[in-house]
């Protein structure tokens, strides 16, 4: 990737001069590297250019629907599976704790943010987000598999509380579904955990027509419940009644895998973090 990054500079921003290029992250589906300190470049492991080129449509929208900032595209290159585009201030919220004077400011700004994308019609998106409905008896199912994988890394008292988990029936299935980010982990949001201000959203090659929850959902895994109940307060759409258990379901779940991606093949604070936040997301 990186031997192509020359390349694909010059082929989209000509004159553009590299001083130097290092490598910001690696997921399941993306490598993601820094140019001259100013300049990201995210390439996809598999390309795809149908899912390049509704990515760069999407964001193009979310600039103007999110009352936070959103990548602005500079160049995208569909074959390779490339966009680029100017680095956004901030950290990754990633394994960080919001500072109690930052919570407020947070919660507002993310339950703005998931108000007004959960608010556009569904219709208005479909030809750059599929709808996904994965059903939840499944979810737990590959919940199951990935716990089998890891519960060797679990202390008692860990796997008590997932394999309680794993027993109990799933929530009902989400009767509405809305256009949702669909990977709104911490590490897709920048931020200053001080204050609270949100610099950033990255990464919506997820994005999906799907049930809302699953976007409170990782806020819940990776900042808690304190802070997801501090969101939900400052969302605008009315909630179903099952909204706060499935919110739960999808966390829990998600912790899981999260513990199996990061002792296989993802970095292995993923593992760390997740192992660190189960007690709280499971309890």
């Amino acid at each position: 990737m990186i031997s192509d990054i020359h390349v694909l500079l010059d082929a989209h921003l000509p004159g553009y001069t590299v001083h130097s290029v290092r490598e910001l992250g690696s997921g399941l589906d993306n490598e993601v590297y820094l140019v001259n300190d100013d300049l990201v470049v995210r390439g996809a492991k598999k390309p795809d250019p149908d899912a390049t080129r509704r990515e760069v449509t999407l964001l193009a929208s979310m600039r103007l629907i999110a009352p936070v900032p959103v990548p602005e595209v500079l160049f995208s290159d569909e074959q390779a599976g490339v966009i680029g585009y100017r680095r956004l201030p901030g950290e990754p919220l990633h394994g960080l704790h919001l500072a109690s004077g930052g919570l407020g400011r947070f919660a507002e700004l993310m339950g703005r943010l998931l108000g007004a994308m959960h608010a556009v019609p569904p219709a208005d998106l479909h030809d750059v987000a599929e709808v996904d409905t994965y059903p939840l008896p499944s979810w737990l199912e590959d919940t199951a598999s990935d716990y089998d994988d890891v519960r060797e890394h679990l202390t008692a008292d860990d796997r008590r509380l997932v394999e309680e988990f794993l027993a109990r029936t799933p929530p009902a299935e989400p009767v509405v579904l809305r256009f949702c980010h669909n990977d709104l982990g911490a590490e897709h949001i920048l931020g200053d955990p001080e204050t609270g201000e949100i610099t950033g959203i990255l990464d919506w090659t997820d994005a999906a027509i799907t049930d809302p929850a699953h976007d409170l959902a990782l806020l819940y895994r990776d900042l808690g419940p304190q802070v997801f109940e501090r969101v939900l307060g400052a969302y605008g759409p009315p909630v179903d009644d099952g909204f706060r258990e499935r919110a739960a379901f999808y966390a829990r779940c998600a912790l899981i895998e999260d513990i199996a991606y990061g002792l296989s093949t993802g970095p292995r604070r993923y593992a760390t973090i997740a192992l660190a936040n189960l007690a709280r997301t499971f309890s």
